[in-house]
């Protein structure tokens, strides 16, 4: 699996913001109550919504950004070669967030944006709240 764009945005009405982005990408690759998730092939592009989200600073559209990989193995040679470069990481195993049981770490740029690079190891249902608590770190 090549590495892909995530970008995760906090909306006022999920609802509306499904429909317009139904329109602009199709059908969602998920949907719950407070969350959808959009896949696109070509760039591949994976969009979040989420009611709720917060960044750092609480306020704005953008929750975080990220880069998907395909396997856990891609995510330790991500952090290793960000960590020789001195960047600064924050690692986060086998968490829960977005539906989705995930290997990931976090690194901030200088202006506070939130970055992940992750995997997904598989979809859940429901959210265990102990797990998910971790999910988007501030």
């Amino acid at each position: 699996m090549s590495p892909s764009v995530h970008i995760s945005l906090k909306v006022r009405d999920l609802d509306r913001s499904v429909d317009f982005y139904r329109r602009l990408f199709g059908e969602p690759a998920k949907l719950k109550s407070d969350y959808a998730k959009f896949v696109t092939q070509d760039p591949e592009i994976h969009l979040a919504l989420g009611l709720g989200l917060e960044t750092a600073a609480g306020s704005g559209a953008l929750s975080h950004l990220g880069i998907r990989v395909g396997s856990t193995d891609e995510v330790e040679r991500w952090k290793s070669g960000l960590r020789e470069r001195g960047i600064r990481v924050e690692d986060q195993q086998r968490s829960e967030c977005c539906y989705a049981l995930q290997d990931k770490f976090w690194l901030s740029d200088p202006d506070g944006n939130r970055w992940e690079i992750y995997t997904v190891l598989q979809d859940v249902e429901t959210m265990t709240p102990a797990l998910a608590a971790g999910c988007c770190p501030r």
